[in-house]
């Protein structure tokens, strides 16, 4: 957990030195998980933009499946992205 809140952390001073407000893509709530007994407990998570997703990945371990994959992921988002606008920008 404390590596994941390292991250979190570069992710929220990369935004906010990018000039965006932290609170728009981190926003602290509260939810409901299941137990084992079948009772609820309340925890508190992070809801998180595809922004603040993007921020995360970038500054994760690709040695980690779930962080290469994001990484790989964002990067032919943003090649299709290129593709779509080259395309109608006549580039």
């Amino acid at each position: 957990m404390g590596e994941f809140r390292t991250r979190d952390r570069q992710a929220i001073t990369s935004c906010r030195t990018a000039g965006y407000d932290p609170c728009d893509h981190f926003a602290g709530i509260r939810k409901k998980v299941d137990l084992g007994s079948g009772a609820k407990r309340e925890i508190v998570d992070i809801a998180l933009s595809r922004y603040a997703c993007y921020l995360i990945a970038q500054n994760g371990d690709p040695s980690k499946d779930q962080i290469a994959f994001a990484q790989t992921y964002f990067a032919v988002q943003t090649r299709k992205q290129e593709i779509i606008e080259k395309a109608a920008y006549g580039g």
